[in-house]
């Protein structure tokens, strides 16, 4: 299995486990907490059947990468990722972020840069600044995060649960969105998650302030969000970055939850396609 080393922990290496496949122009797929890469399972054959190259990896704590008790901050996140592509030589590569995962496409962009990046997409995620601050009114309540860090610690199995009925809007969709079985797989990717690193990622892609790096992107980019996301709502998030980012292409998935990676995977796909299909033209710079 491919691993590539971010660092150490006292005796132990830290590896991030990656998935490359296919040739073509390649495309990065950042997956969303508490998962890890395999909740791309929806796109990856139908970007390789389009000739594209694939890279899926698991973020650090999560999935079969290395789990720290540390490091679950954005700009170390985001420099797993800048790892990650240097070490696989990529260029011109599309980044594509779902949920937690469109911090560390921000970040990234904001830190180091487009040298490598050619276009970006963010799923259903969590810039421009989930939570409520003074000079963020239209964020989401600290007091929600509060009581989820709470649930975290008191009981994570049972919360992911909960959690993950809201992922998939499943007493809305019900099977016609994602079955039993499919919300099973997501509880059991979950639940073998690091606890601390599942803890720690909810301040991360709650009070991470993504509004100045938004503002640094200047390549092409596609939001994706569903306007019935309970987790990350769309009015505080992906309305807001299509917002702050002149020339940026909004797609509003009607009835849409968090989870539209698997319940309306052929429409992202559709748009997927559409915009990498699309040739690349000079961004206007940032202001």
């Amino acid at each position: 299995m491919p691993h590539i080393n971010i660092g150490t922990e006292n005796s132990g290496d830290i590896s991030l486990y990656y998935e490359d496949h296919g040739t073509g122009r390649p495309v990065v797929l950042i997956h969303g907490w508490p998962l890890s890469g395999l909740s791309w399972e929806k796109q990856v054959p139908v970007l390789l059947d389009a000739g594209h190259r694939v890279v899926t990896y698991d973020r650090r704590g999560f999935g079969q990468s290395g789990r720290p008790a540390f490091g679950y901050d954005y700009d170390t996140l985001a420099g797993d990722l800048h790892k990650l592509v240097t070490e696989l030589n990529l260029r011109n590569v599309t980044l594509v972020g779902f949920s937690m995962g469109g911090g560390e496409v921000a970040r990234y962009l904001g830190t180091y840069g487009s040298e490598r990046a050619e276009r970006v997409v963010f799923i259903s995620s969590v810039p421009p600044f989930l939570q409520k601050a003074p000079d963020n009114p239209d964020g989401v309540d600290a007091a929600l995060f509060d009581a989820i860090r709470v649930s975290i610690v008191d009981d994570r199995p049972m919360f992911l649960s909960g959690f993950l009925s809201d992922f998939y809007n499943v007493d809305v969709l019900g099977a016609d969105g994602a079955s039993d079985e499919v919300v099973r797989l997501s509880w059991n990717i979950a639940a073998g998650a690091s606890p601390i690193g599942t803890l720690n990622c909810v301040t991360a892609f709650a009070a991470t302030d993504f509004r100045g790096d938004l503002g640094r992107i200047d390549v092409p980019v596609l939001i994706v969000h569903g306007d019935a996301d309970r987790i990350v709502p769309f009015a505080a998030s992906g309305k807001r970055t299509h917002e702050q980012i002149p020339g940026s292409r909004l797609a509003v998935i009607e009835g849409g939850p968090h989870g539209i990676l698997w319940t309306h995977a052929g429409r992202v796909n559709r748009e997927l396609l559409e915009f990498l299909g699309k040739k690349v033209e000079a961004a206007p710079a940032p202001a």
